[in-house]
């Protein structure tokens, strides 16, 4: 039988609600993906549901993508930039980076949604210099067969490539799909494994019925295989998986409790770069 997780509610403050996926009791990460948040959706009225006061991270890349609302990114790097549904921002934290992440009004949203993730950077690179990458609409490859369209947002899959700098074989894809779409069935390389979680509507996948907030796993060389029950809106992310243990702690992801415990005592002294105009932050948790 396929497996599966099941992502768990927390409230974030303010009626703001996530759903996380990963890490799970059953499976820390999914290729080099450790982190899975589905946020919202959450009506928007006063353009301020959503806000993360600057905060650190390293050792990790973030990837935001939305299906309705608009956030303001601010980045040490001094990057500030909005991103809208069907565009990526992608932050390399590396070495050390803070950022903050503001909902924005926009008369035509009116709820806020979206996914985070964090791959964890390899071993040889989760101390790199940290960057930003911005990805709109239109830079993003698509794929259109009947009632499926297939956006790659980052890696390789399908003869598809994403102009996403990654720095590890993965792969990660919103995927609209309709009822009258046919049996879904791609491929799976010996080294890679996936997930694919359903963020809107229902799938089937070898006869199990799947729902809003699960994720079904798929393992290495085998098949993604699933069909709409509903018109749906899927994340698909995957690759080699970690070769080494991955500590998580707070904001932090290192392949050693040294970087995290160096990285807590960074930013309990304040030693972290700034982000321009933002004089508040969020302190390490007790």
């Amino acid at each position: 039988m396929t497996k599966s997780l099941i992502g768990h509610s927390k409230d974030l403050g303010d009626n703001f609600i996530i759903r996380r996926v990963l890490p799970a009791l059953e499976k820390r990460s999914v290729g080099p993906f450790v982190f899975f948040d589905h946020f919202g959706p959450v009506p928007v009225v006063t353009g301020e549901e959503l806000v993360v006061r600057a905060h650190p991270h390293i050792g990790l890349a973030t990837i935001t993508f939305l299906y309705d609302g608009v956030i303001t990114h601010r980045d040490s790097l001094e990057v500030e930039m909005d991103i809208r549904p069907n565009e990526t921002n992608w932050m390399v934290a590396g070495s050390g980076i803070v950022h903050s992440e503001r909902s924005k009004f926009d008369p035509k949203y009116e709820v806020l949604e979206g996914i985070q993730t964090w791959i964890a950077l390899p071993k040889e690179k989760e101390q790199i210099s940290p960057s930003f990458q911005h990805l709109s609409e239109t830079e993003i490859p698509v794929m259109k067969q009947k009632g499926l369209i297939f956006r790659l947002l980052g890696g390789k899959f399908l003869d598809l490539e994403s102009s996403a700098v990654v720095h590890s074989p993965l792969f990660y894809a919103d995927i609209d799909v309709k009822m009258d779409a046919d049996l879904i069935e791609w491929q799976l390389s010996p080294e890679e494994e996936a997930g694919l979680y359903i963020a809107r509507g229902a799938i089937e996948s070898e006869g199990e019925s799947y729902a809003v907030g699960s994720m079904v796993l798929f393992e290495k060389g085998t098949k993604v295989s699933f069909k709409a029950k509903q018109n749906s809106r899927l994340m698909l992310l995957g690759g080699e998986p970690l070769k080494e243990k991955r500590h998580l702690y707070w904001n932090f992801v290192a392949t050693s409790q040294e970087l995290i415990e160096s990285a807590k005592e960074r930013w309990a002294k304040d030693e972290f770069p700034k982000v321009p105009n933002e004089t508040d932050r969020i302190p390490l948790p007790n």
